[in-house]
């Protein structure tokens, strides 16, 4: 969908655990950096073992059991709460590593990557680093990681509109309904593009009927796709008649929210 834009647009990959846009959209890094997260230290001869910064952890990253409080750094959400909380200053903050990030340039896509590094276990933060980096004002598409984690739910929050891409399968509609439940709760105008179509898309169908929902583009079930996607090549590279197809689910899902469109 980048590629068939035809104008100027940032594509955030923000499947930090599984990054696979640098496959297909390929270019010159401009730039690398390491995405750091704000972890508490405790002064143990300033800590009063009173217990406030684990009653303020939601997430236990922080713990007091009667003597100076321990610190679970793989836990922690940086949100530095523990930190204001301390009646003594004895909590103060370093940084802990997550993964990096990338910015690529390929004629008029600018790629920003996330890659979380191996044996951190929250994606989210670095979602949001990357997030953080899209250019005020520009025409950005973020690629979600599947499902409704929390990772999916970083990388669409705040967003103008969502596109949620299905197969007209059980599977598919199963996992379909899951993602309209979270994108309403999150109050984003969306629309479906259902993936390998053909035979059987009765169920997207149906079940977008009965909810009200738009079906913003239907990509054919073609085995050429796929055997582009194997050579990673882009199809609208390889297929150039398929340009028109992606370019329209970027018209339409900008349409989606009239007020954002560029």
């Amino acid at each position: 969908m980048a590629l068939a834009a035809e104008r100027s647009v940032v594509l955030a990959d923000c499947d930090v655990e599984e990054p696979d846009c640098r496959i297909f959209i390929k270019g010159e890094v401009r730039s690398s950096e390491l995405v750091n997260l704000p972890v508490p230290v405790v002064e143990e001869a300033l800590c009063t073992a009173c217990g406030e910064c684990s009653r303020f952890c939601r997430y236990h990253a922080i713990v007091s059991l009667g003597a100076a409080a321990m610190v679970f750094p793989e836990l922690c959400h940086g949100c530095g709460g523990c930190m204001m909380v301390c009646p003594s200053g004895a909590v103060t903050e370093t940084v802990r590593r997550i993964g990096t990030m990338d910015t690529l340039t390929n004629g008029c896509v600018t790629l920003l990557e996330g890659r979380l590094d191996v044996g951190v276990a929250m994606a989210a933060p670095l979602v949001r680093a990357v997030k953080k980096s899209i250019p005020a004002g520009s025409l950005a598409i973020l690629d979600a990681p599947p499902g409704t984690s929390c990772s999916m739910v970083a990388t669409v929050v705040g967003a103008d509109a969502a596109v949620l891409v299905t197969e007209p399968t059980p599977f598919g509609l199963h996992d379909l309904a899951l993602a309209v439940e979270t994108t309403r709760i999150l109050g984003i105008p969306f629309g479906i593009a259902v993936n390998r179509a053909g035979p059987g898309d009765a169920l997207v169908d149906e079940f977008c009927a009965r909810e009200g929902i738009p079906v913003l583009a239907r990509i054919p079930d073609d085995r050429r796709v796929a055997e582009a996607y194997s050579r990673g090549e882009p199809v609208v590279e390889a297929l150039p008649e398929y340009a028109g197809l992606f370019r329209s689910v970027l018209e339409n899902a900008l349409a989606l929210s009239p007020g954002k469109a560029r």
